[in-house]
């Protein structure tokens, strides 16, 4: 069910690796870049500005929920590891916003 991916993603019931490289860098990712593409279809066909805001922007809730359980569940593991993926996802959550 979908309450339990995010309850178990959320309470660091997922292997860190997974979360960090499936869920956040590669689903995540490309969630956002088809939005994004989304988002430009919907501008070259003149529709409203509101409507192409609404799309591109319908995954940030999403992409602050990864980022913030990738942090959980790192701080959880503890070590030199688990900090590069608290960067690693702090830094993907910045592109996702800039790009």
């Amino acid at each position: 069910m979908i309450s339990d991916f995010f309850r178990s993603r959320w309470l660091g019931e997922v292997p860190i690796d997974r979360l960090f490289w499936r869920d956040l860098m590669l689903v995540g990712t490309a969630i956002n870049i088809a939005s994004s593409a989304a988002a430009l279809i919907l501008l070259g066909l003149k529709m409203p500005l509101g409507l192409v805001l609404a799309v591109h922007f319908a995954p940030v809730g999403y992409s602050i929920f990864l980022a913030l359980a990738v942090w959980r569940t790192a701080d959880k593991a503890g070590g030199a590891k688990a900090s590069l993926f608290m960067l690693g996802s702090a830094l993907w959550l910045i592109a996702t916003f800039v790009v």
